[in-house]
């Protein structure tokens, strides 16, 4: 017998304890026949201004994945996807499949989503390589970010950060904020514009933003959930969310 409301899928999700702005995105998203089930990383809502800060937090989440995982594998999900921007677990190209590996392993060998094969992913199924990204970010984070992108070998041409001062702060930031982040670093070079940051709620102006600008507009939630559900044979196209969702 399959479950009664997720027949097709149960997706299971960890996020940060204070991100709230993943869960109903994702929710959003869900084709008939998929569930998701949200586990939570228990994180103190600390001050990132600062590098000492920023990598308080990051150590966070990283000492809280697995047991988040290991709370959501309970209810027997197809796959669990990781709700937090690549840089959480960024130590190189040589060290994330050592990363992936080990989540898998909390997860009990299922499929596992994180952020730095979906955007590659998504980014491959547009054919973009000149990118500019948006991060929820002080300078101290955008320089973390800067790495993932530039290690992955895309050309960055511009990285804005909004300048969240806690995690929990970050879910504040309006879509009026968004839109002038986009059209600040839009220029003819850019190829696709990234956003990362879970907890930042863009999905639906990432899809607006894509039809007034012709290109690619990734939001960090719209390309874990896209990455999930292609992984785990999920091809519905979902409307709304823009092209990823929709058309690949």
């Amino acid at each position: 017998m399959t479950d009664s409301l997720g027949p097709r899928l149960k997706v299971g999700v960890v996020v940060p304890s204070t991100n709230t702005s993943a869960q109903p995105e994702l929710d959003a998203m869900r084709p008939d026949g998929v569930t998701n089930h949200t586990g939570r990383m228990l994180i103190d809502d600390d001050p990132m201004v600062d590098e000492p800060g920023f990598d308080r937090v990051m150590r966070g989440i990283r000492s809280s994945t697995h047991p988040a995982i290991r709370s959501v594998a309970c209810c027997d999900p197809g796959c669990v996807l990781i709700g937090v921007s690549p840089e959480s677990y960024w130590e190189g190209t040589e060290t994330q499949g050592q990363v992936l590996a080990s989540m898998r392993a909390a997860a009990g060998g299922r499929p596992v989503t994180m952020s730095p094969e979906a955007i590659k992913a998504a980014l491959s199924a547009h054919d973009v390589r000149r990118i500019a990204v948006i991060t929820p970010y002080l300078p101290v984070g955008d320089d973390s970010v800067s790495r993932f992108f530039t290690d992955s070998g895309y050309d960055l041409l511009s990285v804005q950060g909004l300048g969240m001062p806690s995690p929990a702060k970050i879910s504040h930031v309006s879509e009026t904020g968004l839109r002038d982040a986009v059209k600040e670093i839009d220029s003819a070079d850019v190829e696709a514009i990234v956003q990362v940051g879970t907890n930042v709620a863009m999905s639906r102006l990432a899809a607006a933003a894509e039809f007034w600008l012709g290109k690619p507009v990734l939001s960090n939630n719209t390309v874990l959930y896209w990455h999930a559900l292609r992984q785990n044979g999920i091809a519905d196209r979902v409307r709304g969310f823009g092209s990823l969702l929709g058309e690949h």
